[in-house]
């Protein structure tokens, strides 16, 4: 069996839709008639287009010929033949993550299991989850919830669908609900009134029992990270997200050494040489790798069988396509060390749903376990025929 084609989708928005969303889907083909669907992992921020265009590069120079079930032999010449690759940079393993998952996707069906049975088997059958980014609304609509009451209606929505944990940044949105990014060196004190009586919101409508996890995107600085900490810890945090940036690991030691809330890193950690010092430094609880950006799946599994040794558990990072959730369900059904799989808003929305075949949505707070050989997803050709498709052929 041979790689024959490879397409690259750029999503964009239909009309009407003016938000920075722009997941870029990957389906690789082969001689044989097998095909397989991954991710890059950039549909926000900036980048998408180049993430593309890696995709593009790296199939054309690495792929096309080339025997889809030689996997590791394959991650292993993108990663010392690129150049770039041993950078961990950003697009080249972005653009590799989107081919490799679909590697993993064609040999679960040309082996007739799911890919979690390639990954090792099932660990569990279920996936607890949580809703993820409450101020972006727990809804049909996206969002930038600025008000206390706005915070708690979004926790309520979610609580009613069956989330007993829930995720929320309440610093990222003023008062009016206009983002904020930006660094913060410090707060000041009617800021942190604004962040408490949104996580105040939350915590009364979630209930004593749930979970919440806090979010602030790597917007603080070490001080400001336990400030907020300091002012928001009476509400029971489940655990802290991104706390400090990722250009110096130090400063996640510097907040952990300073509270006992277990700390979550990984959405730009980008490798198992990118993940090294935190796991030698103890500094997180919780390892979030993007099964996008990391090198796929091949890469993520590795990632965490590392965190295992050190007893952090796993959160894969899921801020994509329904691609992105597939392949984030087999992963974690596999893994020992798997805590609690994120559902984003965006996940929720029809712009995002009707990019592929199915409707992955959890019940009642869980996720069971795919058995569809594969990833058990395709893209859906109707609508992705009015974004920019890149291609590639022998």
């Amino acid at each position: 069996m041979k790689i024959s084609k490879v397409e690259i989708f750029d999503v964009q928005m239909p009309d009407g839709i003016a938000i920075p969303w722009h997941p870029v889907l990957v389906r690789v083909h082969t001689d044989e008639g097998l095909t397989g669907v991954g991710e890059v992992g950039l549909a926000y921020g900036i980048g998408h287009a180049a993430g593309a265009q890696a995709a593009r590069e790296i199939a054309e120079r690495f792929f096309i010929g080339a025997d889809p079930m030689r996997r590791e032999a394959l991650w292993e010449n993108v990663y010392r033949g690129s150049f770039w690759g041993q950078s961990a940079n950003t697009h080249v393993l972005a653009g590799l993550s989107g081919i490799d998952t679909a590697l993993w996707d064609i040999q679960g069906k040309a082996l007739g299991v799911p890919c979690h049975q390639l990954l090792g088997g099932k660990t569990r059958d279920r996936l607890r989850t949580y809703a993820s980014q409450l101020q972006l609304g727990w809804g049909d609509t996206y969002l930038q919830l600025g008000s206390a009451e706005d915070y708690g209606r979004s926790a309520s929505a979610a609580r009613a669908q069956g989330f007993t944990c829930v995720k929320v940044d309440p610093i990222n949105m003023d008062a009016e609900g206009n983002r904020l990014d930006r660094h913060v060196t410090y707060f000041t004190r009617s800021q942190l009134d604004l962040f408490r009586d949104r996580m105040a919101a939350v915590r009364e409508a979630l209930g004593p029992e749930g979970e919440i996890i806090l979010e602030v995107h790597s917007l603080t600085s070490g001080p400001a990270a336990v400030q907020l900490i300091e002012a928001l810890e009476e509400f029971g945090i489940y655990y802290f997200e991104e706390p400090v940036s990722y250009t110096n690991s130090r400063m996640q030691s510097y907040v952990a050494g300073r509270t006992t809330i277990p700390l979550a890193a990984g959405e730009r950690i980008f490798s198992r040489w990118g993940v090294r010092p935190y796991l030698e430094e103890q500094s997180l609880e919780v390892l979030q790798p993007d099964i996008g950006l990391v090198g796929g799946l091949t890469e993520a599994k590795k990632m965490c069988d590392y965190a295992h040794i050190y007893d952090v558990t796993v959160q894969v990072h899921v801020c994509g396509s329904p691609v992105a959730t597939a392949a984030s369900l087999h992963l974690e059904a596999a893994i020992p060390n798997f805590l609690i799989h994120e559902h984003h808003s965006h996940a929720m929305k029809a712009y995002n749903v009707e990019l592929c075949d199915i409707d992955l949505q959890p019940r009642d707070g869980y996720f069971d376990v795919p058995d569809t050989p594969g990833l058990g997803i395709s893209l859906n050709d109707d609508v992705l025929k009015r974004s920019p498709k890149l291609e590639v052929t022998a």
